[in-house]
C-alpha cells in the first residue's frame, strides 16, 4: 500500500500578505524538495476535497463556521485575528485543509494505503472550538479525528503534536473527550501562552525549556508520550506534523535537528505497528523556515514509506 499526499492547489492561493511567515513558498519548497529528492514519483498524490459544514460542526460551533466564511473578504485582507490573515481565497483553502485530513482517514480505513500527509494551509492546532487564531483558521487535525470517531465508529485515536507551539485548539476541542488521546511537546512558556492542563489523564503534555534540543525533547517523548501511547492503544493516530522547532528556524528557541524528526516518525510508526495497523493520519501545522522545513518534510516522508 502506498503513502498518501494529500495536498491541492487552492492551499497556495491562501494569501496572507508580503512578509507574513505562513505563506505558499512552504508548499512550494516541500513540494520541490519531493521532486528533487524522487520522492515524489512514489508517494500517491491526491487532490484535497473540500469539508463539508456537517465535518466542520463535529468541532467547531456553527455561528463560528459562519462567521468564518462571512469574514473572507471579495479584496485585499481581513483578520480573524492579530496573526491570522484572510484574503479572497481562504475560504477555498481552508475547505481543502481540512477536507484533505478527513479523506486521508477515508483512504486510510478503506485500506487504499497505509497512511498519509497532507501537504496543506492554513494550518490548524491553534483553532479552538469558537475561533481562529494562530495562523490557523479551523483545527484541520480535529476534524479529521472527529470524523473517524463519528463516522468510522473508531473508539480510541490518539493525536501528537510536535509543533513547538501548544497545540491549545486541538486541546480545547477534546478536554472532554476521553476517547482522544492528545499529546503535545512545545515550548513553554510562549505562544499562545495558554496554561499547562494537569488533570485529565487523556491530555499529554510536555513543555520544554527554549533552550532545549534534541536529548531533552527524545526524553520527554521517551517519559511521557510513548508510554501513554502504549497505555491507551490507539486504533488511529494523528500528527500535528510542526517542524518550527528546528534549530534553523527563528519562530523559536528550542533546537530540534532534522534527526529528531526522523526519529520521532520512527516512535509513532512502531506505535501504530502494535495497536493501530498502522494506520497514521500526518498534517502539516508550522514550520517557517522553508529549507529546514522542506527536509524535515521529505525525511518525515520517507520515514513513513519504510525508505529511511
Amino acid at each position: 500500500m502506498h503513502t498518501a499526499y494529500i495536498t491541492h492547489n487552492d492551499c497556495l492561493l491562501h494569501d496572507t500578505g508580503v512578509g507574513h511567515p505562513e505563506c505558499a513558498r512552504r508548499l512550494s519548497a516541500i513540494n520541490d524538495r519531493l521532486i528533487t529528492s524522487t520522492l515524489y514519483d512514489f508517494v500517491k498524490h491526491v487532490d484535497a476535497p473540500e469539508v463539508t459544514i456537517e465535518q466542520l460542526a463535529r468541532v467547531h460551533k456553527s455561528e463560528f463556521i459562519d462567521y468564518v466564511f462571512k469574514s473572507i473578504p471579495d479584496k485585499e485582507y481581513q483578520y480573524l485575528d492579530p496573526d491570522t490573515v484572510v484574503s479572497p481565497a481562504s475560504g477555498m483553502a481552508a475547505k481543502r485543509a481540512a477536507g484533505a485530513v478527513v479523506y486521508a482517514v477515508d483512504l486510510i480505513l478503506s485500506g487504499e494505503v497505509k497512511n498519509a500527509f497532507c501537504a496543506v494551509r492554513p494550518p490548524g492546532h491553534h483553532a479552538e472550538h469558537d475561533m481562529s487564531m494562530g495562523f490557523c483558521v479551523f483545527n484541520n487535525i480535529a476534524v479529521g479525528a472527529a470524523h473517524a470517531l463519528e463516522v468510522h465508529g473508531l473508539k480510541k485515536v490518539a493525536i501528537i503534536d510536535f509543533d513547538v507551539h501548544h497545540g491549545n485548539g486541538t486541546e480545547n476541542i477534546f478536554l472532554d473527550d476521553e476517547r482522544v488521546l492528545f499529546c503535545s511537546s512545545f515550548q513553554h512558556p510562549f505562544y499562545p501562552h495558554t496554561p499547562i492542563c494537569k488533570d485529565k489523564a487523556h491530555i499529554i503534555s510536555m513543555p520544554l525549556a527554549a533552550t532545549a534540543k534534541g536529548p531533552e525533547f527524545r526524553e520527554a517523548m521517551n517519559n511521557y508520550c510513548l508510554p501513554a501511547l502504549h497505555e491507551f492503544k490507539p486504533e488511529m493516530i494523528f500528527i500535528s506534523a510542526g517542524f518550527d522547532a528546528h534549530r534553523d528556524d527563528d519562530m523559536s528557541s528550542v533546537s530540534l535537528d532534522d534527526s529528531d524528526y526522523q526519529w520521532m516518525t520512527e516512535q509513532i510508526i512502531e506505535i501504530a505497528k502494535l495497536y493501530a495497523n498502522e494506520r497514521i493520519v500526518s498534517s502539516l501545522e508550522g514550520g517557517y523556515e522553508i529549507h529546514s522545513l522542506a527536509r524535515c518534510v521529505e525525511r518525515h516522508i520517507r520515514t513513513l514509506m519504510n525508505l529511511h
